[in-house]
């Protein structure tokens, strides 16, 4: 199987178990174009449901020189995202099209008794 179809495979399987939990409305799945907004969104929520309880999922967007840890995300509509988070400055706020967005995960483990931190997954109500 070549690595775009076994990524693809994995793609749909995050969108299926994360619209299982947190259905879309139904017009946003509708057109592929807007399905880069839910898949982003499908992957983070699976990273995170893989971590251990000693775990987070540290989450980073750079543009150049800047870079900032991404501490939650919001799709107001499915097109834009607003990644909020803290850089070396203090707080952050970067406002893109999704498709525009990369993005770098990465596990860290905690010290004992810290207390993980998941990113919250915000979308519009329907």
């Amino acid at each position: 199987m070549a690595l775009g179809e076994f990524t693809k495979q994995l793609a749909q399987q995050a969108i299926l178990s994360a619209t299982a939990k947190d259905p879309p409305p139904a017009k946003e799945l509708s057109s592929p174009a807007n399905a880069t907004g839910a898949a982003i969104l499908a992957q983070v929520r699976a990273m995170q449901n893989a971590l251990k309880e000693d775990e987070e999922l540290a989450l980073h967007f750079q543009n150049g020189a800047e870079a900032i840890r991404v501490l939650e995300i919001f799709l107001p509509t499915p097109h834009v995202a607003v990644l909020s988070g803290a850089d070396q400055n203090g707080f952050a706020r970067v406002i893109a099209p999704v498709e525009s967005l990369v993005l770098s995960a990465r596990v860290r483990k905690l010290q004992p008794g810290a207390k993980p931190h998941r990113i919250p997954l915000v979308t519009p109500k329907a």
